[in-house]
């Protein structure tokens, strides 16, 4: 292995494993999250993985995946609001970018932007989204802009447990700090 090819392989390896030892901090920033979400498996490119409690007559919960790149990777944050809209299409097979709403915000004196979009959530390839679409689903993300890059929050699942956990995530965003 060339000595580029190995220095970068070590980052990411370091990386993973920061993020598995420390499931709550990434990119200068930690957070809380509500103790009724599960954490969930290592999965590939994810800081960690928060299982949401399903809705009272909701087949399944959803799922708050972080993801953080490192300083200046992952894309910049309108591409990523853009990627997480596409995402989703209304009942009709349109595109749901005329319903989707986006806010940029300061919480806690950092730039927050988030996405709010429903619909059939159709996830965009490998890793990213479900393996068939998923019709009445709902995505609350948040792109928060730490010292060290940005930590991507991205809650998807079925619209009424979204909804009935979005004051949680919220709750969560709102504890978001530098280290």
């Amino acid at each position: 292995m060339n000595p580029m090819h190995r220095s970068a392989a070590v980052a990411v390896v370091g990386l993973l494993v920061a993020g598995v030892a420390h499931a709550e901090e990434a990119g200068g920033l930690t957070w809380t999250a509500p103790k009724e979400w599960a954490v969930q498996g290592e999965r590939p490119m994810r800081v960690v993985t928060y299982g949401v409690p399903a809705a009272k007559g909701d087949a399944e919960g959803g799922e708050v995946a972080v993801f953080y790149f490192g300083a200046g990777q992952g894309g910049g944050v309108e591409a990523n609001v853009q990627r997480w809209v596409k995402q989703f299409q209304r009942a009709d097979g349109t595109s749901a970018e005329k319903d989707a709403k986006t806010k940029q915000e300061k919480v806690g004196g950092l730039p927050v932007t988030t996405v709010d979009v429903k619909g059939t959530y159709n996830g965009g390839g490998p890793m990213m989204g479900p393996a068939s679409p998923k019709p009445g689903f709902r995505l609350l993300g948040a792109i928060v802009e730490g010292p060290e890059g940005a930590v991507f929050f991205k809650f998807t699942g079925p619209e009424k447990t979204v909804s009935g956990a979005e004051k949680t995530f919220r709750k969560l965003l709102e504890s978001t700090k530098k280290k």
